[in-house]
């Protein structure tokens, strides 16, 4: 049997799979990450997946989005002088550049990366991006296939703010390879159908075989209207495509598992929310998120582990390796 874990991106509301999978470590013998054969993760989701990949503890990450997420988005003051940052933001989002700048997010990844190339995970790793000049995916990959020879050699830090540079938000990420490249989250944002492909496709995994445990960043319920003026529309574009995107790479996982026809093989964590009440960026709600995600672990504890927790994935053993390792 091969363990898929899967996290989508959402910026601030990372917190809630964060937490979730924080608490579900707590019972653990060893780090989470080591329970999966592949994890796959976009945006947000991507820098939990790198963490948890190279055997960092979720509750490392989690404590990420508690004490940088308000230094990442700008959000420290108060009264004010908050008052005027955010309109400065709101009026530089509107007119000639990204809302936040990217220093704060680089520091604290690195915190938590260091100096960690993708050739130093511990579990297989799939992290979409896109290159926007090219006009094309770019997936960065452990060495798990012989014909992956680059991305194991690339820094982490790359991986992480390429994944997470969502257009608007942050600038484009430029890598130490001069690649331009910006969030994974504009074709992938729930990558749980690309990685159920690889673990077939690329890895050779039988279908039947495969579990995945999917985590989301919330789901915004909202009713969509008969019709729509042009300015409505351009408002609410960004939530139908991330609506759509989920639940066409969820049924692209199901009918490739036989989930649930034929088996149990899927198992999404995916709590519902009023619209707008998280948004990617309000730091705000951050402890809400967290008590969301320990709360949803509580009741998820005893049904997920005898699917994936009972013991560690087989050890991944790189095709190609870095120097010295």
């Amino acid at each position: 049997m091969r363990r898929i874990l899967s996290i989508d991106g959402g910026g601030i509301r990372g917190t809630f799979p964060a937490a979730f999978l924080a608490a579900l470590e707590d019972d653990l013998e060893y780090p989470i990450g080591a329970y999966f054969d592949l994890i796959a993760g976009t945006s947000t989701g991507g820098i939990i997946a790198i963490a948890l990949a190279m055997g960092i503890p979720a509750k490392e990450v989690q404590i990420l989005y508690e004490e940088h997420g308000p230094e990442i988005f700008d959000q420290r003051n108060s009264g004010a002088q908050a008052w005027l940052a955010k309109w400065y933001r709101k009026l530089r989002w509107a007119a000639w550049g990204p809302k936040y700048e990217t220093d704060a997010l680089e520091k604290a990844i690195r915190d938590v990366l260091g100096d960690k190339r993708i050739g130093d995970a511990k579990t297989r790793l799939m992290i979409p991006s896109w290159n926007g000049r090219s006009k094309k995916a770019y997936v960065y990959k452990t060495a798990h296939h012989e014909r992956l020879t680059t991305d194991y050699k690339d820094p982490a830090i790359d991986a992480a703010l390429a994944t997470a540079a969502a257009p608007t938000y942050f600038r484009e990420h430029i890598t130490a390879n001069d690649v331009g490249l910006v969030d994974g989250g504009l074709w992938a944002n729930n990558p749980t159908g690309f990685a159920v492909i690889e673990a077939i496709s690329v890895l050779g995994w039988p279908a039947d075989q495969l579990k995945v445990l999917s985590v989301s960043c919330l789901e915004d319920i909202f009713e969509m209207k008969r019709a729509y003026s042009a300015l409505s529309i351009v408002q609410k574009t960004a939530d139908f495509f991330m609506a759509g995107q989920s639940h066409g790479s969820m049924g692209i996982a199901h009918l490739l598992t036989g989930d649930p026809h034929d088996r149990k093989a899927i198992w999404r964590i995916c709590q519902p929310v009023p619209d707008k009440f998280f948004t990617i960026d309000n730091t705000a709600r951050i402890r809400e998120l967290k008590a969301r995600g320990f709360t949803e672990a509580r009741t998820q504890k005893p049904i997920l582990k005898p699917h994936f927790f009972e013991k560690p994935a087989e050890p991944f053993v790189p095709i190609h390796k870095l120097e010295g390792s």
